[in-house]
């Protein structure tokens, strides 16, 4: 039995599909903790069992782990908190389901930097390698997918794109720095946990083929989209400022400020390139595939009649 929590997010959802067409074939079945099953697709609705609820929640997690060999576990993002509560206090008690249930293996979703002199004060990125120790302390065999940043973190820049020919970051503009496909991501998470022969805990840093700084990532973007397409790069005050005027808890706010300080003081280069035994989506062909339909489709005008 294999477990996946948040199933309809953009790394669960790709899990799910490849896991629910690969297990039968490797003898598991799939069960999947959501808090709305009417957000599966329906095409798997009937091949997976559900359990209801938030893989956070105590109860929950109790029934979702019981029998269960494996567990692909990833945090939802909570900007509603701190850092330390948003990872450590929503995985406590699954950590204790799992040692409770005698779960054998978990792959969670991570972040590159451990071992770094940045580690202790990045962030998110110290709060998500604390989680990493919780669920490695439950007894389980871990592996954690070390990752950069995504490459889907560009599809909340189309609309500027598209008006302005800009993207923003707080990276300069000329430091290169690992990016990955979620689609990568989660290709590795299926090989992990369909093949369980690993054991003991470690990390399996996840990146994408090269190293891009985001004058790179205009350039290629330029190529593919077809128009011109600048950084701006955003200075930390900015960015800070803009989080709280969104509400953010202010304590999560700076564990984001502090996770891009330390990206660009180099958290995420310290990664050594290995061949991965999973794909290695290129952002040139990513960009062709997903960010130009979303950049190059006008969003539609509401009638205001």
């Amino acid at each position: 039995m294999i477990v996946i929590t948040a199933p309809t997010g953009n790394i669960g959802g790709r899990l799910l599909s490849l896991l629910v067409e690969a297990a039968p074939a490797h003898g598991e079945e799939v069960r999947v903790v959501v808090r709305d099953p009417a957000r599966l697709p329906a095409a798997v609705r009937g091949r997976v069992e559900v359990v209801t609820g938030s893989h956070g929640d105590a109860a929950t997690a109790d029934r979702a782990f019981a029998g269960a060999d494996a567990v692909f576990w990833l945090v939802p993002p909570d900007a509603s908190a701190p850092p330390d509560e948003a990872f450590g206090g929503f995985t406590r008690p699954a950590a204790r389901a799992f040692a409770a249930h005698g779960v054998g293996h978990v792959v969670g979703v991570s972040a590159l930097g451990r071992g770094t002199p940045l580690a202790a004060r990045a962030g998110l990125v110290t709060a998500s390698l604390a989680m990493d120790d919780l669920i490695a302390g439950s007894g389980v065999a871990y592996r954690a997918l070390a990752c950069p940043s995504f490459f889907e973190n560009l599809l909340e820049e189309a609309d500027s794109i598209r008006a302005d020919g800009v993207f923003t970051d707080t990276a300069a503009a000329d430091r290169p720095a690992p990016m990955v496909a979620a689609a990568d991501l989660a290709a590795s998470a299926a090989g992990l946990l369909l093949d369980r022969s690993w054991t003991g805990v470690g990390g399996v840093p996840v990146l994408g083929p090269r190293d891009l700084s985001p004058n790179d990532l205009a350039r290629i973007m330029t190529e593919v989209l077809g128009r011109p397409v600048r950084y701006r790069r955003l200075p930390l005050g900015e960015l800070r400022s803009a989080l709280l005027g969104h509400g953010l808890d202010e304590a999560f706010v700076e564990g984001v400020v502090a996770m891009k300080r330390a990206k660009d003081e180099g958290l995420d280069s310290g990664a050594v390139r290995s061949p991965q035994a999973g794909p290695a989506t290129g952002f040139a062909q990513w960009c062709a595939r997903t960010l130009k339909p979303a950049v190059l489709t006008a969003p539609e005008v509401a009638d205001a009649r």
